[in-house]
């Protein structure tokens, strides 16, 4: 496996005067992993601790917070002595020990040369029930499913990966039915790291699915364990209903479509509890591209979902595995719903994007499928699920608002034009790059 994220923890670790680090992620996204393939990297050793279930710790973390008798119960229970810069401190699970969440204030305060980094899942949902946590005295960082550039690397494309990296668009062109039949995988399988191991070590989709529908499974016990019981099932028809809501025309979500009658101050609970366990992604809708962005949300509330993987939503829509010989019959699957998953989990992966789409009043129906801030300027991305390029709504939207760079991105080649940039699908990863933007 190789992870993008692990140049970001690198980055954290020589940074002088940084803080204990929180990694926040959906169950089985491989937090524990990464942690332990960081700590074997760049340390001579690593300290692991599992809260979950784990007695000695709930004792130790109940009493005071004195840090050097903390240090001393942490060398006992992993039985080696930690050293400052040699030993990686790994907090796993952490959300089953609230207190040991609170040490990490007194941890950065007395005892800031230990390097510590913590995870656990649902860590969303519990910092925002009152889990006493200071703010300024750690640091956060996302970790989200594979990207499709790790999912080549997964699938030991190290050369397809390089010609991205460099953006070679004449060689890229030369292999591009590759990078599109990785593609269509990448549309089953997605980023979950055991269905993607799975995947690369016996190329078997049916034991993908397995994997998905497992993954699924824990998810939905989630629900039942961790939601008030008045809002389990708001939850879960929330949660199922996305993907049908994607293969609408118009892809805005409808509390309606689940519920007749239904309305946003039946299902606001449930629908921030899913925000905040990561499971699904909020893109409102603004009513005028400027910043901040948050600050011109449409009045009327206007936004849609997508999910947190888009080989998730494939188990969950039952997309058949015959698809992927289809053609591009599986980019245009549900009105291109797949498509524009795929780019809204794609700009989140690789540099966890605030998006937001803009639509425009009728009669004259445009809408712009996503777009972001960078710097000081307001970026749109048209989606299209093939290699069509007309843009009648990039159009309208160039026409009102005059941005300084439009992206559209589909399954033609890369070119620019003018301000326009025409961007494969399979290089969407590759943006600032492309575009030489500073980091987001």
């Amino acid at each position: 496996m190789k992870r993008l994220v692990l140049e970001k923890l690198k980055k954290w670790k020589n940074r002088p005067g940084h803080k204990p680090l929180i990694i926040q992620g959906i169950r089985q996204v491989g937090k524990t992993w990464l942690m332990q393939e960081f700590g074997r990297l760049q340390y001579k050793n690593v300290a692991y601790i599992w809260f979950e279930n784990n007695e000695r710790m709930e004792t130790l973390f109940s009493g005071d917070m004195d840090t050097d008798r903390l240090m001393l119960g942490l060398e006992a229970e992993t039985r080696q002595k930690i050293i400052p810069g040699e030993t990686l401190i790994i907090f796993d699970e952490i959300q089953a020990c609230p207190n040991a969440l609170t040490s990490l204030k007194y941890f950065n305060e007395n005892m800031p040369q230990y390097d510590i980094v913590a995870a656990g899942s649902l860590l969303g949902v519990f910092l925002h029930e009152g889990v006493s946590f200071p703010v300024g005295k750690v640091e956060f960082m996302k970790l989200y499913p594979m990207c499709f550039f790790e999912f080549l690397y997964a699938m030991g494309e190290e050369q397809l990966c390089g010609l991205l990296e460099k953006c070679d668009w004449e060689m890229i062109e030369v292999f591009k039915e590759k990078y599109i039949s990785y593609l269509r995988m990448y549309f089953y399988i997605g980023g979950m790291p055991e269905a993607v191991h799975v995947f690369a070590a016996n190329k078997d989709f049916s034991a993908v699915r397995n994997v998905q529908n497992q993954i699924l499974q824990s998810y939905s016990e989630d629900f039942s364990k961790h939601i008030p019981k008045t809002d389990i099932q708001k939850t879960v028809q929330i949660w199922n209903s996305i993907p049908y809501q994607l293969a609408k025309e118009n892809k805005k979500f409808a509390y309606s479509e689940i519920q007749k009658g239904g309305r946003a101050r039946v299902f606001e609970l449930a629908l921030e509890w899913l925000i905040r366990s990561g499971l699904i992604h909020r893109v409102s809708c603004v009513s005028k591209p400027a910043m901040p962005l948050k600050g011109y949300a449409n009045s009327s509330g206007a936004f849609k979902l997508f999910l947190c993987d888009i080989g998730l939503m494939s188990a969950m829509s039952k997309v058949d595995v015959r698809a992927l010989l289809e053609g591009d019959a599986l980019f245009k699957e549900f009105k291109g719903a797949l498509t524009e998953q795929f780019v809204c989990q794609e700009l989140k992966l690789t540099e966890d994007i605030e998006l937001a789409y803009w639509a425009n009043d009728p009669p004259a129906r445009a809408e712009i499928d996503f777009i972001f801030q960078s710097g000081m300027e307001i970026i749109p991305i048209e989606v299209k699920s093939s290699t069509n390029l007309k843009a009648k709504s990039l159009a309208v939207y160039r026409e009102k608002f005059q941005p300084k760079t439009e992206i559209r991105t589909s399954l033609a080649d890369y070119k620019k034009s003018g301000n326009l940039f025409d961007i494969p699908l399979y290089a969407l990863g590759k943006l600032n790059e492309i575009l030489d933007l500073p980091s987001f």
